[in-house]
């Protein structure tokens, strides 16, 4: 009989805590520094969710080894709903590809919620590079091997600059940042001379004229910058890279959590000022259900697998 009446008294509970549910502040991990096109678009989110919950949503930026840092947090934490990450294809695709031992999997530690969209990635390049076009990159790094140097401040320009350099045929030094923005500077600067990285870092510096942007990896040309090709159409149609950001929970959330969750950002993404400021981002909205982004996840991580090894690339 105790048994009996402690297992009602805990369902009780339970069922009290989901009623309830937001009854703290909502802790969003982000795996990329202040001031990233991740950060950004989660704060543009969390303003907008705030008031409609009634508790703050609080960014938490943990940046470094590409996601990996911030995704082995979340998928130790607790699954009430209160602890969430706004992840990428950088933590959810490229960790279990580039790592032999990544600290988590992607599809058994979380509990995917809703796709959020796509990034616009533009390549940019110092103002000092004598390239003005895609085609001349190709050919001064033909002509320099090794001479050039590219930056990456997450895994989607370690995976883009595979590919590239691999359909190219092309030879660049690799330096890692732990973010864009850092990244960024070193561009600026000349201490690296090329880099994929989204509008939110680098278009300021093409309007400053310290960086040109060659290409974008859109299937169609940015609305920001509509003279810049895709990169398709500046001659590499087997370019496949794209990148993506959807919102994910420790695994074993309560099925009632997930759903208030999804309905609070599906919503939040419909509002007409949210949407101004993601396209402002550049940013594509796109949300999904909890399914869909589960299967898209799955998918994703087969592609980047696929995607690195052609580039020989091996787990480290």
């Amino acid at each position: 009989m105790r048994r009996l009446l402690a297992t009602v008294a805990m369902v009780l509970i339970s069922a009290s805590a989901l009623a309830q549910y937001p009854a703290k502040p909502i802790r969003i991990v982000v795996p990329f520094p202040s001031g990233s096109a991740t950060d950004t678009i989660t704060r543009i989110l969390g303003q907008s969710i705030s008031p409609a919950v009634g508790q703050p949503i609080v960014v938490d930026n943990k940046p470094g080894a590409d996601g990996a840092i911030a995704g082995a947090e979340v998928a130790k934490a607790a699954p009430d709903g209160y602890t969430l990450i706004m992840a990428t294809n950088s933590p959810m695709s490229a960790v279990p590809a580039l790592k032999k031992n990544p600290p988590y999997d992607p599809v058994a530690d979380f509990t995917p919620i809703t796709d959020i969209g796509r990034y616009t990635f533009f390549l940019y390049v110092n103002a000092g590079v004598p390239a003005k076009t895609f085609q001349e990159l190709v050919a001064y790094a033909k002509a320099n091997p090794g001479k050039l140097a590219y930056a990456t401040g997450n895994t989607t320009g370690i995976v883009s600059f595979a590919q590239m350099n691999a359909l190219a045929g092309i030879d660049m030094l690799h330096v890692p940042y732990k973010g864009e923005p850092q990244g960024i500077t070193d561009l600026v600067g000349g201490r690296v001379q090329v880099m994929w990285a989204t509008p939110t870092t680098g278009l300021p510096h093409v309007k400053d004229g310290k960086l040109r942007a060659l290409v974008t990896q859109l299937t169609k040309r940015s609305h920001l910058l509509p003279e810049v090709p895709t990169i398709h159409e500046a001659g590499m149609p087997k370019f496949t890279i794209t990148s993506w950001a959807a919102l994910f929970g420790p695994a074993k959330m309560p099925r009632d959590i997930v759903e208030r969750v999804h309905k609070e950002f599906v919503a939040a993404m419909g509002r007409a000022d949210v949407q101004a400021q993601m396209e402002k981002q550049a940013f594509l909205l796109s949300p999904s259900t909890p399914e869909k982004l589960g299967a898209f996840v799955k998918e994703q991580m087969e592609s980047y697998r696929t995607i690195l090894r052609a580039a020989g690339v091996q787990p480290e």
